[in-house]
């Protein structure tokens, strides 16, 4: 087993026991993704710019449920929600998503 994995299930082993000298814990609170509306997605996607298509594979989406968001019928779920707050953020990042 590698030298690494070692020290970390004897730090791991040391914390279960009360021992917390060698084990760094951090909270973090991370918010929930903004809710987009109709507008917001339009805008969103105007600004990298991008068709519905394009849009629709950066989010690993169909193109008919971005048609659906910009047309109020839907809302994004959860991940796409946070991917659109991200590109909303930088749009740099789309660019990015679309050449992987």
């Amino acid at each position: 087993m590698d030298h690494t994995m070692i020290e970390s299930l004897n730090a791991i082993k040391k914390h279960i026991n009360g021992d917390n000298s060698e084990v760094r814990i951090d909270h973090v609170i991370v918010d929930d993704a903004p809710e987009f509306d109709a507008d917001d997605i339009k805008q969103i996607r105007a600004r990298i710019p991008a068709t519905q298509r394009v849009m629709a594979h950066m989010l690993s989406v169909s193109p008919r449920t971005v048609e659906s968001w910009e047309a109020g019928r839907s809302k994004p779920n959860g991940s796409s929600r946070r991917l659109l707050q991200l590109i909303q953020s930088d749009p740099e990042i789309a660019k990015k998503i679309e050449t992987m």
